[in-house]
């Protein structure tokens, strides 16, 4: 498969999904519950993040067991997370940034993905690769809206998923750029919410932003 069918089939997901929750799994028994919450409410496409020791146990749980949710793997930095991410099964990858290597390896492979990126002289490395669906991490601190407008000008057939300091107040915000296919954060599913069980509330949350966050 090449990089252009790849960015086609990322896009469409990014897309379809709106808002994508960057999951932070702390253990394992919490995977599944979180992703049936999550896909209660509406959200279907899942980032789980390799920032825990649970992260990847935690993704093959859920993508055994929640046939409904389209699970993704985040925080890749190498190729060998990008390995991992393949052999679990993911639908798609994200990166918070870019290498060389990683560039290669995810342009070999079969699994869709999106490079991140925080400057123009990244994106022109993801362009250089064949990436034109990206992350822009982090999207506030690293400029935020005006930011991504500005980039908008020289690429402007590039396809962002904002990820950084967005939440229930700005999100809808971020989504009306014509450049953003979808936006990502953790407010879906807060810590203390995920520590506590409480997955009726993780829905109730995940219902009223799908409700709320439409695409003009």
């Amino acid at each position: 498969m090449t990089a252009v069918p790849k960015q086609a089939k990322i896009a469409a997901l990014f897309k379809q999904a709106v808002v994508i929750p960057v999951l932070t799994i702390e253990k394992l028994e919490h995977a599944v519950p979180l992703a049936k919450a999550l896909v209660a409410g509406g959200v279907r496409t899942l980032e789980v993040t390799l920032r825990t020791d649970a992260a990847v146990a935690a993704a093959k749980a859920i993508i055994a067991e929640v046939p409904d949710a389209i699970v993704g793997i985040g925080t890749i930095l190498n190729p060998d997370d990008l390995s991992r991410a393949i052999a679990l099964g993911a639908k798609f990858g994200i990166s918070p940034g870019l290498t060389p290597e990683l560039l290669k390896a995810a342009a070999a492979s079969d699994l869709p993905f999106a490079p991140g990126i925080a400057t123009a002289s990244e994106l022109m490395a993801a362009l250089a690769a064949g990436f034109d669906t990206l992350k822009f991490f982090p999207a506030e601190q690293a400029g935020g809206i005006k930011a991504l407008r500005a980039l908008a000008g020289p690429f402007p057939n590039v396809r962002f998923c904002p990820t950084g300091g967005i939440g229930e107040a700005n999100a809808a915000t971020w989504l009306a750029e014509p450049n953003v296919l979808c936006v990502g954060g953790s407010w879906l599913c807060p810590a203390a919410d995920i520590r506590s069980g409480n997955w009726a509330g993780i829905t109730a949350i995940c219902n009223s932003a799908m409700k709320s966050l439409k695409r003009p």
